[in-house]
This record gives structure tokens, C-alpha cells and sequence, in this order.
């Protein structure tokens, strides 16, 4: 397409050159620009839809990258990438070697800090701040850019706790649009809907302030005393009281997020202001596309669609695809909420992401979206067990690293009947390094009270949800990765799983694979493929572990015993994982098996399709398959007394 001025853009420079009534143009054709890029290259839309005015006006005010933009929640960013050097290469964005799925320093200079999760950009700015104060860095301007529902989480209110006493002249950006993936939820939304402060008011108080300067009457300790006078004032007068402004932050807004022009205007207004500042704009998230502003949950990442008719591209195949893990996570959690009264469902956020909305629908006094906020999301499940609850509390997998503490402190040590449900366990695909559920098994391992599960297909799935809301389960932890299973037969009988049992799902000679979770699947088809292939059949045995925590003892004696070649096979981080704790057991209890671990390595895994980062991480077919070529060809180790058995012992 033919742009007026976007082809002219490589960097902010170039934008900072044009006269400020061509701004609304760009913001056109960067809103098109980035509807037609998304429509063949899949990604996230809406949120950066609703911040192309902001992040024009920001880079035509401030002096990038000297000056910093911190952004939080990183999918509002695409604009961001496309004005700063980017914009040949967008159609790379989320491709294995392209363009990373969210703003880092890694890929960029213009990108000031790594932004995958929410609310860290206003702790992160404050660092900023204070570090260029101390470098006597004055002309350095600091701007944070929150929005998308992360003012809900809490190290966002930790930032702007420490900001309103330490020493900084940060401005805040909350790009308020009601949203984060689905609709926002709690007080801070409430709070925000119906706070305002005149533009009046602001201009009179400007002029004051610098009036008050310029005379010599206003210090810093004064300056605050005012505010906390004007907050008490304008409180008493219009019976509302701003909490930023309460905290000595000064408030400026809502402002229209839309109106390129008029953010130009109030950022000049308000960027050399001393001390920390705030300004609220109101964005439509799906802006300037009928489709995404109409249903912004939906459109938060659409897949590929036909930009002119709006419709969705439906995957490709016809055949009949296995459910999502997600979704049957959410159907079977109604099936038992239904027969069991004391289950309720939590998510940070997530409802429709981790399909908690099929029971919001149908019981929405039992269902609690908690907003950004995993901590608390854990601690509030903690509670309700306390009081005789059986709270399923779903979070993404490397969402739930923000929660360890209270999995930790507030569930564990009483041993409390928490299921915790991480979705998006494993690779993940094109959301990166900072969405890879890689963590949890070897983080959760060492934890006492903790049952550790991950189950290879949709039966067990079930089975396993099942097994965790009977009594005196305790802490219990479901893992499971983001897409489809392996069965279209999904809906199978609920019954009980013994709690530390795996399974033997092939017997074999020589080798013993053992496996956690779904890659399982991915395992037996090696395994089937290896045999075939050297004409080796019923030389492989395969063993799905099931449990982490607790170990099935017995089955791992039996391995021990039978076979001096043993492949594990996870997709979490090796290092201290599943295999760690299998080498553990065999070598703590006498055998001493020849042990290849298979899982992700001591790095973070970039961003491509699930695919590519198996071949990557040797946890695809090919892979495995050499591996076992490998163990076959690999002399056995020393003939050895068998210890005695788990039970024997």
C-alpha cells in the first residue's frame, strides 16, 4: 500500500519532523498498516490498535530513545516496533528469527525494558528515574505506559507507593480502556470510570505552580503540602477524592486517547513538570476496526481474517480436531461444580483464555475473575480452603512464577485443598521466552505438601480434576500446555486416579523411556518410529510417569531393575526437573542405569511455532528417535547386583 508519510518513517526522528496537523494521518496509516500485516501474520491486534494515537504523540514529544518509554502488557506495542526502525521487517514479527513477540532490549534500543507479563513498568520507570537523577541526567525524561488492565495487579501499586515518596519526575501513562484480554473487573475499574478532574482546574493549577516557582515561594516540601491542600479542597467541593493525587502523584486527565493532536498539546503541557505525574487517557481497545471494537476479547488475537469482510480464517483442516486442553479443563470443571457444591473457580484475568467462562456463565456466583493479580489469586484460593472450599485456581503456567510465594505460604504449608490448574505449561509458541510455562515443575518439586501432575491426553486430564477434589487431596497442581490433545473422544468416564501412580504404556528389552505429561504422545510415535525403522520392535518400553510428587517408587524400582538404558523425556527446564528427580531416585537407591534427559535447556527458548522450538530443544520426533539410536548402539553398564525392590526396602 501507499503511505503519505508511514514509507517516510524509519525512526522517531523522521516523525518529529512533520508538522503537527499530519499526525492524524500517520495514525491511519500505521492503524492499517498494522491491520494488514496482522491479517496474514497473526498477532495481537486490538490492544495496539487503541494505542496508535499515544504512541505517535508520545514519540513526536519525547526525545527517543535518550528520553525512555517503558511499556507494560507488551502487545500494545506493535505500533512502537513499526515507528522505531522496524517497519520492513514486521512481517517477520513472531516468526522463528524474526522480530520477538514483545518489546526488548534485546532487539532494540528504542525498547527500554522487557515487557511480557503485566505491571512491572512502573517500578521499572521509577528505577529509570532515580538512576538517571543520580547520573545528573536532568534533560532525561521517564515514561512509563500501563494499561490493558495491569493497573490491577499488584507490584503496580507497589511502583506507585515507592513513587509518591522517592525523589523523581516520572510521568505515568495509564491508556485506560476497560479492558486487559477480557473485560476488566474490581475497584480500580469502578474507580476509574468515574474519576475526572477538570481541564480548568489543571491549566489554573499549572500556572499557579510556576507562578509560585518563579517567585521563590514553592520548595518541594511546600509544593506537596499545596497538593495535599488541593486534594483536600477539590475532595470537599466535588465529594471525590483521587488516590494519585492523594499520594502526592499530580493527576491529569482523562484525556481523550484518540485525539493525536490534543495529547500533543497536554504532554508538552506537562513533561518538564517537576516530581511524579500522572495521566489518565481513555482508549477503545479494537479502535478504528469495527469488528475488534465491537468484541475486543475475541479480537485480542485473531488469527489470521480478511480485513475488508472481518472474518476469521478457520484452521485448515476438515477432519475433526481434539478439543483444546483449555476447554476441556472448562467443561469438565462445570461437569464436577455441578455435582459438587464446594468447588468455585478463580482465574487472574483469564476467563475465556482458560475457558473458566463456560462456569461464569452458568454460575457466576461461584466463578471470580481476580483481575492481574496471581498472588493474590493464590492467597484468595487459600482462604476459601480454609473455610471448606475447593477453589480450582487457573493460571498460565508462566504467569503463576508471580504467585511462588503464596503457593508456597499460603497454601502449602497448611497443606490446603487448592487445585491449581497451570495452563500454557511448556513451550508455548510465538509469545517467546516470557510466555514458555518452562519453570513450574522444577520450581514446585522441592516444595513439601505439593502433589505435582501433568496428564498425557484429555482422559487423564479429566481424571486427574477429578482425582484433586476428593478428599484430603491437599495442594494439589494440574499441568497442562496450550492447544489441542490427541483425542476426539475426549468425554470420558470421571474416576479416580491413585494419587504417585504412573502408568507402563509398553513393555519392552533394553531401553526404558519415561515421560511427564503430553509430550508423552510425542514420545510413543518416536518410539514406534524407532522400532519400525531398525526392524527392533518390542525392544522399547515406555512409562508415563504421571506424578512428579509424589514418585510412583515402584514403578522406578522396576526400571532400575530391568533396564540399564533409561531416556526421560519432559518439556519443562531439565535442569532440576523430571529427570533430575528420576536420576535421584535410581542413583539414591543403587541402580545405575545409563540416563539421557530430554527437556529445555539452561536458556530461554525464542519464539517460533511449537514445532520449531522442539527441533530446537531435541524434544520433537527426529530427535528423540536419535536418541534412541543412541542408548541402542551405547554399551550396557557393568553387570551389577539388582538392589532390592521399593517394597523390599
Amino acid at each position: 500500500m501507499d503511505y503519505t508519510y508511514l514509507n517516510k518513517i524509519e525512526f522517531p526522528d523522521d516523525l518529529r519532523r512533520l508538522p503537527i496537523d499530519a499526525l492524524p494521518t500517520v495514525c491511519d496509516e500505521l492503524r492499517r498498516f498494522i491491520l494488514d500485516a496482522l491479517a496474514v501474520n497473526p498477532g495481537h491486534l486490538a490492544s495496539s490498535l487503541g494505542t496508535v494515537e499515544l504512541t505517535v504523540a508520545l514519540h513526536y514529544v519525547f526525545n527517543t530513545p535518550y528520553d525512555r518509554l517503558v511499556w507494560d502488557v507488551g502487545h500494545q506495542a506493535y505500533g512502537h516496533k513499526i515507528l522505531t526502525g522496524r517497519r520492513e521487517a514486521f512481517n517477520t514479527n513472531r516468526k522463528l528469527g524474526g522480530l520477538r513477540p514483545f518489546p526488548t532490549p534485546f532487539e532494540s534500543e528504542y525498547d527500554t525494558f522487557t515487557c511480557g507479563h503485566a505491571s512491572n513498568s512502573i517500578s521499572a520507570a521509577l528505577g529509570m528515574s532515580v538512576a538517571a537523577a543520580s547520573k545528573g541526567e536532568k534533560d532525561r525524561h521517564i515514561v512509563a505506559v500501563i494499561g490493558d488492565g495491569a493497573l490491577s495487579g499488584g507490584l503496580a501499586f507497589e511502583g506507585i507507593n515507592n513513587a509518591s515518596e522517592c525523589p523523581n519526575d516520572m510521568l505515568i501513562i495509564l491508556n485506560d480502556n476497560n479492558m486487559s484480554i477480557d473485560r476488566s473487573v474490581g475497584g480500580m475499574k469502578q474507580y476509574l470510570l468515574h474519576l475526572h478532574t477538570g481541564g480548568t482546574y489543571n491549566k489554573a493549577r499549572a500556572k499557579a505552580t510556576k507562578t509560585f516557582t518563579r517567585w521563590g515561594l514553592l520548595n518541594d516540601t511546600r509544593r506537596r503540602a499545596i497538593l495535599r491542600f488541593n486534594n483536600a479542597m477539590k475532595a470537599l467541593i466535588t465529594r471525590q477524592r483521587n488516590m494519585f493525587e492523594g499520594m502526592d502523584i499530580r493527576y491529569f486527565g482523562p484525556t481523550d486517547g484518540h485525539d493525536v493532536t490534543e495529547l500533543v498539546r497536554v504532554l508538552r503541557m506537562i513533561k518538564d513538570m517537576k516530581g511524579p505525574k500522572l495521566l489518565h487517557i481513555h482508549t477503545i481497545k479494537g479502535k478504528g476496526y469495527e469488528p475488534a471494537e465491537q468484541d475486543a476479547t475475541v479480537w485480542h488475537a485473531p488469527g489470521r481474517f480478511d480485513v475488508e469482510s472481518g472474518e476469521r480464517i478457520a484452521e485448515g483442516s476438515t477432519k475433526p480436531l481434539p478439543p483444546r486442553f483449555q476447554d476441556v479443563f472448562g467443561q469438565t470443571l462445570l461437569e464436577l461444580a455441578r455435582k459438587n457444591p464446594l468447588i468455585v473457580g478463580i482465574t487472574p484475568a483469564m476467563p475465556t483464555g482458560c475457558s473458566l467462562n463456560l462456569m461464569m456463565k452458568e454460575m457466576p456466583e461461584r466463578t471470580f475473575d481476580v483481575g492481574i493479580a496471581e498472588g493474590h489469586a493464590a492467597t484468595f484460593a487459600a482462604g476459601l480452603a480454609k473455610e471448606g472450599m475447593i477453589p480450582f485456581c487457573n493460571i498460565y503456567s508462566a504467569f503463576a512464577q508471580r504467585a511462588y510465594d503464596n503457593i508456597i505460604h499460603d497454601a502449602a504449608i497448611l497443606n490446603l485443598p487448592v487445585v491449581f490448574c497451570f495452563d500454557r505449561a511448556g513451550l508455548v509458541g510465538q509469545d517467546g521466552p516470557t510466555h514458555h510455562g518452562a519453570f513450574d515443575l522444577c520450581a514446585l518439586r522441592p516444595v513439601p505438601n505439593i502433589t505435582i501432575a501433568s496428564p498425557m491426553d484429555e482422559h487423564e486430564l479429566r481424571r486427574l480434576m477429578y482425582t484433586a477434589q476428593t478428599e484430603d487431596k491437599g495442594t494439589f497442581v494440574i499441568r497442562y500446555p496450550r492447544g489441542r490433545g490427541s483425542r476426539t473422544d475426549w468425554q470420558c468416564k470421571l474416576e479416580e486416579v491413585p494419587v504417585g501412580k504412573g502408568r507402563r504404556l509398553k513393555d519392552g528389552t533394553q531401553i526404558a523411556v519415561v515421560s511427564l505429561g503430553p509430550i508423552g504422545t510425542e514420545a510413543a510415535a518416536a518410539i514406534a518410529r524407532f522400532e519400525h525403522e531398525n526392524g527392533c520392535e518390542g525392544t522399547v518400553a515406555h512409562y508415563d510417569l504421571r506424578f512428579l510428587k509424589p514418585l510412583d517408587e515402584e514403578m522406578l524400582a522396576e526400571i532400575g531393575q530391568r533396564f540399564d538404558r533409561v531416556l526421560t523425556i519432559e518439556d519443562g527446564q531439565r535442569a532440576g526437573g523430571m529427570g533430575s528427580a528420576v536420576t535421584e531416585y535410581l542413583t539414591d537407591h543403587g541402580f545405575t542405569p545409563r540416563i539421557v534427559r530430554l527437556g529445555l535447556p539452561d536458556r530461554f527458548v525464542e519464539h517460533g511455532t511449537v514445532e520449531e522450538e522442539r527441533r530446537l530443544t531435541g524434544l520433537d520426533q527426529d530427535s528423540i528417535t536419535k536418541q534412541l539410536a543412541q542408548l541402542q548402539k551405547a554399551r550396557p553398564q557393568t553387570t551389577r547386583e539388582q538392589p532390592q525392590t521399593a517394597k523390599e526396602q
